[in-house]
Parts: C-alpha cells; structure tokens; sequence
C-alpha cells in the first residue's frame, strides 16, 4: 500500500504555459501566428502558391481576426502534394513520418522534426495529466502502432509525464486482458469502443471489469457521447476521460480532458489556433459557444507547418476551466463527412448512439446500414440486446428506439436487434456506417 502512496505523490509540475491567462495566450498567438504564415510562404511552395493565386500575403495579418482571409488547407491538399510536398524542412531534419491508412484515397503522410516530437511529447503529457494520470503510474497503451500517431504518440506522452509504459498496441484482445490482470496498470489508453470490446471480453471470461487495478481511462481516436462515457465508468469503475488530436495537425494531445470535471478538452492554444467555421458555409467564421466544424491552425511545427486545416469534426469552442487561458471543446456532435443525409434529414452516429444507450435492453454496439431499394434511401439500425434480455424484451426496446428515433432526429428507420456477440467489434477505430447505396 505505500507503494501506491508514494507512486500517486511524485512530482507533477504544470508547464508554464498551462497557467497562462487568456490575454497572455493570445499575445503569443499572433506572433506565432505571424511567424507561421511567414514560414510556411517562404517553405512550403504548395502554399506560396496557394496564397499567390488568393491574393493574400503573410503581411496580410495584422490580429488574429485576420487569420480568416487565408485559404484553408484540406486532406486533399496533402494527398496531391504525397509524399512529401508539404514538408518546410528538408529530408534530413525529418526525425520521423508517420501516414493515414489511405482506405478513402491516398494516405496523407505528415512529417515531425525532434523539436516537433519534443512538443508532441509535452503536449500529450499535459492531457494526461490532465485527466488524472500521475507520474510513476503503469500505462497500458492500446493504441495501435506504426504509421497511425495514435500509439507512438500516446506512448511518448506517457513517457513524458514519467509513467511506465506498457506499448501493447492494439488487437490481440485476450492478451489485452492477460496484460491487464499481471501487469496491473494504472491507466489504459485506446479508443472508446475498443475499451468497450476489452470490458465484454472480460464479462465473457467470467471476470469482473471493477476488479482491474485500473482508475483512469483515457479515450480518443473517434467521436463518443457522454452516455458512453457512463457505460464505460460503470463497467470499469474508472474515470473516462476524452483526448483530441489528429494526424494532420499533430497527433492525440492536441487537447485534453479534466478528470476532475470532465467538461471538454482543452486545446493548448499556445500551439494551436482553432476556429469554428460554419460547416454549410466555410466562409462564415462563427463565435465562441456557436455549433461548426473546427479548423486548426499550427503555431509551432517545423517539419508540416499546417495553416486553416478543415478537420470536419462538429462541435463548439468554450471558455477554459481548469485551465483558464485555454479554450475547451465541446464533445464532438459527429463529423461533416460521416453526416447520413436520409430523405432530407441529416443525422449522425452519435445521435444514434445516444439514443441507444437510453434503453437499457439495448447494448452499445450498432451498426447503420444505408440501402437505397427503390427510388428512396432507407437506414437499417442493427443493434445487438445486451446478454440476459430476452428476445422478446429486447424487440420491444428495438420499437421504442425506432420512435425515439423518430422524435429526436426526424427520420423513420427499420430497427433489426441482433443477438449479443454478432456485430463486429472495435480492434481500434471502429467503422459505424455501412454505405450500400448504387452510386
């Protein structure tokens, strides 16, 4: 027992930057901002031309409201620029690559100098800190490595902080479970609905997720709802809390939840400037607390400088809490590119899943099929009834859900209630939509 006493009392600075206040953030903002444009111009001619054919100059930027005028950057910049083209800094000062899995198109490929790694590596520390991760901690990390940044990211943030680090990757889910009960971590790192998989395969085996050493989750790479959240808590007996990032603009660490609040993550603005822009017109660039899709812009990458990148992601900026100078986001709502449009009505995954996770006969895991039989789109909701409700009692929820549906999102859907075990399970980032319209 002291043993844990003393590992949970170990130094745990903030950075100074964390306890900036809001002024102070801003004030570094614009002249990173400035150096950026400047940087990116004179390094990256995929942008010098870019600029040139919108008539816009870095001088153009005198406040930071003036970041508005400059174009966005988008995946597909990246991808006719592959591999390389978007790199300020030659080959040589590239310390590491890292690559999308191309499954949509040509992977976007994103490059890291050592000082980019170094502020990686802090700014993931800070998110776990953030949400209740202390040094001398065991880590087991359930993020996938290799190209994807999510496990080697995830890994030096929680280096960074001064845990031990257990890499397991992700996969293999009876020897996550295996790792979990000898190795008996603090904290686990991966996605919501692979910690999802890991709890069921537990139950499965006759163990009980709340015995675990486990006490804090940390869980990122795909958009959850707060009803998640509970389910994950409940299973587990932890505390869940969300981490942002995405390959185009860093990695996980971009932002960071408090486990003492649990009330959005905070993005390390003195890195990042994010915007939100109206996501049916990208030309209106909304206010604090306004629903959009968030933009990113960097302030301090070396190796892949990335200036009003569109991550279609929905949500809303906030007021920092426990960390003041800091904007929070809200929890992302969905993402532009995963909105099912069903006979005029725009719907997400998320909304589903919340909806879901009200009736309690009805498990997390779902699928939605889009079909198109005739002349009109049609949704399928295929969701399995959690073990020890009967058919009959699990058809039932399945009606209910279908009004539900109905009521909150505007759209009839067919519900089909599949038996515990039948639907795919996450081994990492989890496919939610089954498009299987002609196109």
């Amino acid at each position: 027992m002291s043993q844990t006493t003393d590992r949970d009392n170990l130094p745990n600075p903030l950075d100074p930057e964390e306890t900036m206040s809001r002024d102070q953030i801003e004030s570094i903002q614009l002249t990173r901002l400035k150096e950026t444009l400047d940087y990116a111009y004179t390094n990256v001619p995929y942008y010098k031309d870019k600029y040139d054919t919108a008539g816009v100059h870095p001088s153009d930027l005198k406040e930071l409201a003036d970041l508005k005028i400059f174009p966005f950057t988008e995946k597909e910049d990246l991808r006719k620029s592959y591999p390389f083209g978007m790199f300020a800094v030659p080959q040589h000062q590239v310390a590491r690559i890292h690559a999308s899995s191309g499954t949509t198109g040509r992977a976007t490929v994103v490059g890291y100098t050592q000082q980019d790694l170094d502020d990686w590596a802090k700014m993931g520390a800070r998110c776990l800190r953030l949400s209740g991760v202390k040094p001398g901690w065991k880590v087991h990390n359930a993020y996938g490595y290799g190209l994807f940044t999510g496990g080697m990211g995830a890994h030096a943030a929680a280096e960074r902080l001064g845990t031990t680090v257990i890499p397991m990757s992700g996969g293999q889910t009876d020897k996550q479970i295996t790792m979990i009960q000898d190795f008996e971590p603090d904290a686990i790192l991966c996605t919501p609905t692979y910690l999802l998989t890991i709890g069921d395969a537990m139950q499965r085996a006759g163990l009980d997720p709340r015995k675990t050493s486990l006490k804090v989750a940390v869980c990122g790479a795909e958009p959850w709802t707060e009803e998640m959240r509970h389910e994950l808590e409940e299973m587990f007996g932890i505390d869940a809390c969300d981490i942002y990032g995405l390959s185009e603009v860093m990695g996980p660490g971009v932002a960071g939840e408090s486990g003492e609040l649990k009330d959005g993550s905070h993005i390390w603005e003195d890195h990042f400037r994010p915007e939100i822009v109206d996501a049916y017109d990208s030309t209106k660039v909304l206010g604090d607390g306004e629903h959009g899709e968030l933009v990113f812009t960097s302030l301090t990458k070396q190796a892949l400088p990335i200036i009003r990148y569109r991550t279609h992601d929905l949500t809303r900026l906030l007021p920092g809490s426990v960390r003041p100078g800091h904007r929070r986001m809200g929890r992302i709502t969905g993402r532009s590119d995963d909105m099912i449009i069903l006979r005029g009505v725009n719907l997400f995954p998320s909304q589903i899943e919340e909806l879901i996770l009200k009736l309690p006969a009805l498990s997390p895991h779902f699928q939605l099929v889009l079909t198109r039989p005739g002349r009109m789109d049609q949704l399928a909701v295929k969701v399995e009834r959690r073990a020890g409700i009967s058919t009959e009692d699990a058809t039932k929820a399945g009606g209910e859900l279908a009004k539900l549906i109905k009521i909150h999102v505007g759209s009839s859907c067919a519900i089909e209630v599949l038996d515990p075990e039948t639907l795919e399970r996450s081994m990492g980032k989890l496919k939610r939509i089954f498009d299987m319209r002609d196109k």
